[in-house]
């Protein structure tokens, strides 16, 4: 694809801030070569790479966190060069972390005016704090956001629209968002693109980064690709298909972001009746996925922690049929029993339950299963690394060694790394809660691959059963073959997803239309 000029907006419109000749290393690590990047008033640019492409540390160094080694910028055509975030902000420019850095115990207008508190005699001015605050919350929308109210109170959303406040009461020009909607609903996301366009249509200069590119499409103006650290491409968000974007990013051709092999559902493997308070009552069956659709809250995380024994539930059978003979109607069970029944749990918290950061690779993936590791009861270190070596070379997953610690490996890598634990215990069922949470779209693009290799039908395979939780929807309607939406706490019973649409879906979940 021909590349156009890096960073000249709509109608060629100057440029708000520029950046030319950006090099930043890190040891022997190029973590940006040599990028030519600016964006014009008015203008919403999405940033979009792989982990590790460079889009955080370009930024940071636009937003005065990190020193450029090489290079030079300009700001409303005069030169810029801040020494810190906060010269970066008092200068116009501001950049919102997908970790927000409020202090929660403080008051939202204490939050917003946090550093450049308006003062007299040195003591604050605590009622043109409140005045400002909420000026500033009423030109983003939101009046009703009480001032006087704990940051922490807010909700995440809440939170989100007082970063972008604070970076307003100073006078911002040019806004960098970091992942905007990872935490938020798709209401709040909504809310957010609207908070965004109102921004643009006031001169403002966004920078927008986000691993979601049905979001960046409809958000962005352009679209600028990062890979290993330098512009692999960029284009109009209007005209770059998905495909085309992630072919960038990778560096090769992908045929189709959502792989669909060919597929026979077979024998049932999982019998869920009047299950918890959800009511859940489905089949699942070998060679099929099985999506469940929801807002944040309605309670889709809990149904997969009860089927998997980690809730304890109160109504119901669960019958599971795996491949190694177990048949079995019950109510009640715990984790041991579906490892043996051949169920496998991915939870959608990898830090603090999906892993152990501190441990390595190879333990990470083997520890629910040390059989044929070693003699008896004892493991050899050697089998156990050639065991994981193994399964690093067959998914694709970046680490200097098996015994590297995954807590030092990017998000989609340790992803791959919970998947590997699942396909080493040789599981018949995959439960699977947000497998593609926080990970750029090239990794989502290759656990997508892994998701439809373990239900495809192969001469002499053995078809995997999947049940999946997201939050995503087009991912959904992607990669299942039946969808049930979760409303309050309440389960539908699941729809071939080919008669569905995301409309139909969010319809469903919002209580406002039925897609059961």
């Amino acid at each position: 694809m021909a590349e156009e000029a890096i960073g000249q907006g709509p109608d060629s419109v100057a440029p708000r801030f520029e950046m030319r000749g950006i090099h930043k290393t890190f040891g022997a690590t190029v973590a940006v070569g040599g990028v030519d990047f600016s964006v014009a008033a008015g203008e919403v640019c999405a940033i979009v790479g792989q982990n590790g492409a460079g889009k955080s540390t370009l930024m940071g160094i636009l937003a005065g966190a990190l020193r450029p080694d090489a290079g030079s910028m300009l700001l409303d055509g005069g030169p810029y060069r801040p020494a810190s975030p906060l010269e970066a902000r008092r200068a116009g420019v501001a950049m919102i972390y997908q970790e927000l850095s409020l202090a929660p115990h403080l008051s939202v207008a204490e939050n917003i005016l946090l550093g450049m508190e308006p003062t007299r005699l040195g003591f604050l001015r605590r009622s043109a704090m409140r005045q400002i605050a909420a000026s500033v919350l009423a030109r983003l929308g939101h009046p009703e956001i009480d001032v006087d109210a704990p940051a922490g109170s807010l909700s995440p959303a809440g939170q989100q629209l007082a970063e972008i406040a604070r970076a307003l009461a100073v006078g911002c020009g040019v806004l960098v968002l970091d992942e905007p909607t990872s935490s938020l609903s798709s209401a709040d996301a909504r809310r957010l693109f609207t908070v965004v366009h109102d921004l643009k249509r006031t001169g403002h200069a966004i920078v927008y980064i986000s691993h979601f590119l049905e979001e960046v499409k409809e958000v962005a103006d352009r679209i600028v690709v990062l890979r290993d650290g330098r512009i692999a491409g960029t284009g109009s968000a209007a005209t770059l298909a998905p495909a085309e974007i992630v072919t960038l990013m990778v560096g090769r051709s992908v045929d189709t972001l959502y792989p669909r092999s060919p597929r026979s559902p077979g024998e049932a493997v999982l019998d869920v009746e009047d299950f918890g308070s959800s009511g859940a009552t489905f089949t699942l069956r070998r060679g099929e996925i099985v999506g469940v659709a929801g807002l944040l809250g309605a309670g889709r995380t809990r149904l997969l922690r009860q089927l998997f024994g980690l809730e304890a539930v109160r109504r119901g059978r669960v019958r599971v049929a795996a491949w190694r003979g177990a048949d079995d109607s019950r109510l009640h069970a715990d984790p041991q029993r579906r490892w043996r029944e051949g169920m496998g749990f991915l939870s959608e918290d990898r830090k603090s339950e999906g892993l152990a950061a501190s441990l390595s690779v190879a333990d990470n993936m083997t520890l629910t299963d040390l059989d044929n590791l070693g003699p008896g009861p004892f493991v050899l270190p050697s089998r156990q690394q050639r065991a994981a070596a193994g399964w690093i070379d067959r998914l694709g997953i970046k680490a200097s060694d098996t015994r590297q610690p995954v807590g030092e490996l990017s998000g989609g890598n340790q992803q791959k790394v919970a998947l590997a634990r699942l396909l080493h215990h040789d599981v018949d069922i995959f439960v699977l809660d947000e497998p593609t949470r926080g990970i750029d779209v090239a990794s989502k693009a290759q656990i997508y691959a892994l998701i439809d290799g373990l239900v495809a039908s192969a001469p002499g395979g053995r078809p995997r059963a999947v049940i999946m939780v997201s939050s995503y929807i087009p991912e959904l309607l992607g990669l299942c073959d039946r969808i049930a939406v979760m409303h309050r706490g309440r389960l539908a019973p699941p729809r071939p997803a080919a008669d569905l649409t995301e409309h139909d879906l969010v319809l469903a979940a919002t209580g406002s239309g039925d897609a059961a």
